[in-house]
This record gives structure tokens, sequence and C-alpha cells, in this order.
């Protein structure tokens, strides 16, 4: 395979991995901002961001820290910032868009139809400092988490049409390529789109070659010529799937928020020491991490002076 730009994406904190889990998980603005910072000097091109309370560490939907978290990532890097519209299953689709209205980057996330996203297991492995944790993660057993095609078209129209972001397409199984699809038919997407295929959340596909070819060929169908993909596979499979994607011709996606290790029984210490990582296997397999500018023109963005980041910052 010749060599070409690979897309790096890092996921910095997510609403998946709570604090008493690892002591280098990224709460305050100002830490989710340096290790953001840090990451895309590490060769991630695209920054892939959530919010959480400073006190609690619980996922947080207020458009104030989102705004206190980009604007001191665009002082320091030129990165592509792309807020999170999923938040967390206990969020309106109004909280979830909060940020991303106030901001209007030049990406987004969107998961690409309800699921069931069982976090429970992980409710009794651990030592909580906050009384939240607990309770947040028992209550996934029960609440689905909701992207409906109305949710959906509501998100697509919001921030796609009349604020012009593109979109990172989360499809945390085939079903989901479907919907992808149908809106590319619809014309509320226009190619090329840029898929991520999420693989071993409980409640979607689960992280394994097998799947991953099937996700690929599934999108190869329905899609032609018509998008890129990243690869994100949750916790040890992180890098094995990645660099499986990277072969396969697509890209990846690292970071705490999927990930909370480096190695097995190892905690990474940052994101940074995730991106180094597979930048080392990308590069050893002959290919290079693409810059934020190949990015945007590759995927269409509208880049980063397309976006708002409001006049005051607390």
């Amino acid at each position: 395979m010749m060599s070409r730009p690979v897309i790096v994406t890092c996921a910095v904190t997510g609403s998946i991995h709570t604090p008493s889990m690892s002591p280098y998980l990224p709460v305050t603005p100002q830490e989710i901002a340096d290790q953001a910072i840090e990451a895309a000097e590490a060769g991630a091109a695209i920054l892939h961001l959530h919010a959480r309370d400073p006190a609690s560490g619980a996922p947080s939907a207020d458009p104030a820290l989102f705004r206190a978290i980009v604007e001191r990532i665009r002082a320091r890097s030129d990165a592509v910032l792309n807020l999170s519209t999923g938040g967390s299953s206990r969020m309106t689709l109004d909280q979830r868009l909060a940020a991303a209205r106030l901001i209007e980057p030049e990406m987004c996330s969107l998961n690409m139809g309800s699921m069931n996203f069982g976090l429970f297991p992980l409710a009794d492995r651990y030592a909580w400092k906050h009384d939240w944790e607990h309770d947040f993660l028992k209550a996934t057993r029960s609440v689905i988490f909701r992207n409906s095609f109305d949710d959906i078209e509501a998100i697509l129209g919001d921030l796609g049409v009349a604020r012009g972001a593109r979109f990172e397409l989360e499809c945390y199984d085939v079903g989901h390529l479907q919907t992808v699809a149908f809106y590319l038919k619809q014309g509320l997407l226009k190619p090329p789109v840029f898929i991520q295929f999420v693989l071993g959340v409980l409640g979607g596909i689960d992280a394994a070659p097998e799947q991953l070819m099937h996700m690929k060929a599934t999108a190869d169908r329905l899609l032609g010529a018509d998008y890129q993909f990243s690869v994100l596979a949750a916790g040890r499979q992180q890098m094995p799937l990645g660099t499986m994607g990277v072969i396969l011709g697509g890209n990846v996606r690292v970071g705490l928020e999927d990930n909370l290790s480096i190695a097995r029984g190892e905690l990474a210490t940052s994101n940074a020491v995730q991106v180094r990582k597979i930048r080392r296997i990308i590069e050893e397999l002959g290919h290079r991490l693409a810059t934020p500018d190949e990015v945007r023109a590759q995927l269409g963005l509208k880049g980063a002076a397309g976006g708002n980041a409001g006049d005051d910052q607390p």
C-alpha cells in the first residue's frame, strides 16, 4: 500500500469513564484543554471534546464549560475541534446541542441511532470518590441512549445545514450504516461522509476483527466511494483494531474516552501517550499522520475561522 496521510482523532475525556477509574482522566476545562493540546502536538489532527463538571467530574452539557475548553485550545492549536452531540444518555437533545449551537464548530459527532449503551458492568468494580458515579453507571441498565430519526434530522438541520458543521458519524452497528445511506440519498448528508466504526460497547457490535470487516464491507456496499472511515475500538482492542483499520485503508481514533490503558494492566498517563503509540504504528506501516489542514481539505470542513467561541471566557 502506498504511503498516505492517516487521520488520528483523539477523544479526550468523554462521558463513559469516571474520575475514580483513573487519576489521569481530565476533568476541568484547563485539564481537558491541556491534554487536548498535548495530543494535538503528538499528532492528533481532530480533537473530540466533551465537558465535565469541574468539581465532581460528572458529564456536563454546560456551554460555558465547552467554551472555556475551546478558547484554551484555539489559542494554542490549529487542530480540528469536534464537539460531542452525544453528551450522555441522561441529557435531553437541547442540552446535548447547546454548546455546538453556541460555538458552531467545524465538526460535531452524531450517533446514527438509538441503542442500549451498557456501562453497568463497571458499576461494582471500583471504590467510588463521588456518589454520582455508581448510580450513573447502574442507570445504563434501564436507560436507552436515544437518537431517533427525528433527533438525527434535527441535528443535521440545526448544526449541518444551518451552521455548516460536518460530522463524525458514529456507527455502533451495521443498522446505523443503513441510516447514513438513507440520509445521503435524502440529501441531508453530503459526501464525503466521515464514518466512525464504534466497536466494543455493550449493546452495539463487538470488538472483533470479523466485525470490523463486516462493518467495512457493509459500508462499501451501501456508500461506495462517498465515505472515509475511522476505527474506534473500546478498551483493550483500541490499538489492535485501530491498527487493522489503518491497514484496511482507514483512519483511527484513540483517547481516554475509549480506553484508559496504554498496555494490559497499565493506565495511560495522558491522551498523548496513546496518540504517540498509534503514531509509531502508523509510521512503521509506512504512512504518516494527516495534518489539520489536510483533514479540512479531505472532509470539506468550513475551517476554524467559521466557528464562534463566544465573547467571554469563564
